[in-house]
């Protein structure tokens, strides 16, 4: 009976095929190794504005694997507003909104998401702010440490502690 539970247990690594084990390509936690992860050469960042209400403006940082081979990402990259035409960082990075956080596998041309919440920066007094015109949004994706520049004119605030965006984990559109 133990032998059984223990082949049982193993089902997530391996398959039981006429009573011996045979070894797949995964991790203990179930995980594909076999794709790799994503990085700036696979997923290219956009953004594309949804809807606005009650000095908010909701979009989503959408990114599109352009490469021709499957990828994996997941979790949380980093968010943030530039300017001065120098990718000088305005204000404080985005905010994680507590979700999901799963793995995700980014087949060729297939688009994974972070809804993204930006704070209107009139919403702000202008010495509390320190209102700055804003480029576009850094982008990181989950684990990189080169970002990607995304055009997003808009206004922040230079003020650290005054914190105007938030985003979510990656997920499926």
């Amino acid at each position: 009976m133990r032998i059984v539970q223990a082949l049982l247990g193993c089902v997530a690594t391996g398959l039981v095929v006429a009573g011996v084990l045979v070894a797949v390509p995964a991790t203990a936690d179930g995980r594909d190794r076999a794709v790799g992860e994503c990085t700036n050469a696979e997923l290219t960042a956009s953004y594309h504005a949804r809807d606005a209400a009650m000095s908010h403006r909701y979009g989503r940082i959408v990114l599109r694997n352009t490469s021709d081979h499957a990828c994996r990402t997941g979790g949380y990259g980093g968010l943030s507003y530039v300017g001065g035409g120098d990718g000088t960082q305005i204000g404080a990075p985005a905010d994680r909104t507590r979700s999901r956080v799963r793995e995700l596998v980014v087949r060729p041309g297939q688009r994974v998401v972070s809804p993204v919440v930006e704070v209107v920066a009139g919403a702000y007094g202008p010495h509390r702010c320190r209102p700055a015109e804003v480029d576009g949004f850094r982008v990181y994706l989950p684990d990189e440490t080169r970002s990607q520049f995304v055009e997003h004119r808009t206004t922040g605030c230079r003020n650290h502690a005054v914190h105007l965006l938030s985003h979510r984990a990656l997920r499926r559109p």
